[in-house]
């Protein structure tokens, strides 16, 4: 039986937050995760300058990037029509979630987190505090940080499922390549290629990531949406991989684990149910669950890890609950074509959304705005159902 003060399960942007921060601060962290670095994953890895501002807290640098993967040109669509070209977006960043993953599950190695990537989990007892690998090793935790994704085994062992299947959102996504894809081509963001959701195309230097996704409750059919959505941007995807995944498309977690138990990122639901956005919030959670893990720990009461996670994840549940408000503004099917003229007229709604995914505004600051702008739609939306 080896003992640890802090077992991660997940070692993706969540989990890589969280093992780095325990071991930064001393403490004894193992890092599971059932995929050796790297890995494939179904993202679009679109890096907003939330997420930056997150990894630079945490790492305390920069995060690294090519300068051609910068964009600060965004080209929305509703149904294949321009509603805004944008060519001074605040800089977003196009990575590959391969590499960006195993640097920041690096990160956590080089920090003190003891390598348990390439192993999976058989049992999670946590009544006994005890991780069961598949090659029978047996790990003992004093808090235990589940940062599995939107499958989650901890969530699964804990609540009995790891998800909501009423409120979750799904994706599909490929990766794209030939001669007319152009890598220094502007992002692309369209409104209605699935219902509840959007489709995205997210130029890079090596491949085009091209994907849709919305509410799984609301697109019986996301196959035909996502070769729809190909076919009007003229690529023939019947030979490329497609990869699917359950999304927590804002669906968040009110109670993110017991005791000492917690979870984190997608585990938790924590994703933006606007913009799909999770890799910022999937970091933040992890550095405070990781805190949170630290303050019970010091305080000899790991059973009290949840109520410091809790407190800490505050402002972050506040922003998401906000932003379901203003969801169906802009996806509810009889509200969609309403808000596409809007934003087609308005420079400055188009703005407020970049500014959004960039970090530089909350939701809490865009929400009377937006029903100020559209009292109609806004009445309406606060009205529907979601």
């Amino acid at each position: 039986m080896q003992r640890f003060d802090v077992i991660v399960i997940g070692a993706g942007p969540a989990g890589a937050s969280a093992a780095y921060v325990a071991a930064r601060a001393g403490l004894r962290v193992a890092l599971i995760d059932r995929k050796t670095f790297p890995r494939e994953k179904l993202c679009g890895g679109l890096i907003t300058g939330r997420a930056r501002r997150h990894y630079a807290e945490i790492f305390g640098h920069e995060m690294p990037f090519d300068p051609q993967d910068r964009k600060t040109t965004v080209d929305f669509r509703y149904r294949g029509q321009p509603v805004g070209l944008i060519e001074d977006a605040p800089a977003l960043c196009a990575t590959m979630r391969w590499d960006m993953d195993a640097m920041l599950c690096g990160h956590a190695m080089a920090a003190g987190a003891q390598d348990f990537t390439g192993q999976a989990v058989a049992e999670i007892d946590c009544d006994a505090r005890r991780v069961t690998l598949k090659d029978g090793a047996m790990l003992q935790y004093e808090v235990l940080i589940g940062a599995d994704g939107v499958n989650s085994q901890v969530a699964r062992a804990l609540f009995g499922q790891p998800f909501d299947r009423q409120r979750i959102g799904f994706g599909l996504e490929i990766e794209a390549r030939g001669a007319h894809l152009n890598p220094a081509g502007p992002i692309r963001i369209d409104l209605a290629a699935a219902q509840w959701g959007y489709g995205w195309v997210f130029p890079k230097r090596c491949s085009t990531t091209v994907g849709v996704g919305g509410l799984l409750s609301e697109n019986a059919d996301m196959k035909q949406a996502m070769s729809a959505y190909c076919e009007m941007l003229g690529i023939d995807a019947a030979d490329l991989h497609v990869k699917g995944q359950f999304l927590p498309f804002g669906d968040f977690r009110k109670m993110p684990g017991q005791g000492a138990v917690l979870l984190a990122g997608d585990a938790a639901g924590l994703v933006d149910p606007i913009t799909g956005e999770g890799i910022g919030y999937a970091m933040q959670s992890g550095q405070l669950a990781a805190k949170a893990a630290l303050a019970a720990l010091n305080a000899g009461r790991p059973q009290t890890a949840l109520s410091h996670y809790r407190r800490a994840l505050r402002p972050m549940h506040r922003a998401l609950r906000m932003a379901r408000l203003i969801r169906p503004v802009i996806f509810l099917p009889a509200l969609e074509p309403g808000f596409a003229r809007a934003f087609r007229r308005s420079s400055t709604l188009r703005h407020e959304y970049l500014r959004l995914m960039a970090g530089e505004v909350e939701y809490g600051q865009i929400l009377t705005r937006l029903v100020l702008r559209l009292p109609r739609l806004g009445l309406l939306a606060l009205r529907a159902r979601f």
